[in-house]
């Protein structure tokens, strides 16, 4: 699925949740989208679970 599609879902998602629910729909739709990218991209092991646990300083050491 190109990601041109998945924009397409995601904004089509956003703008029905704006519509029927309010802003306070379509922030909840918006923060639950996000988290969900970030649990896709931890499972495809794009991402890595370590890199919002340590500090600046640890960023130095590398």
């Amino acid at each position: 699925m190109s990601m041109a599609l998945v924009g397409l879902i995601a904004g089509l998602a956003l703008g029905f949740a704006g519509y029927f629910g309010g802003f306070g729909a379509f922030l909840l739709v918006a923060a639950l989208g996000a988290v969900g990218f970030l649990v896709g991209r931890f499972v495809d092991g794009d991402l890595d679970a370590g890199d919002f646990f340590r500090g600046r300083d640890d960023e130095r050491r590398r």
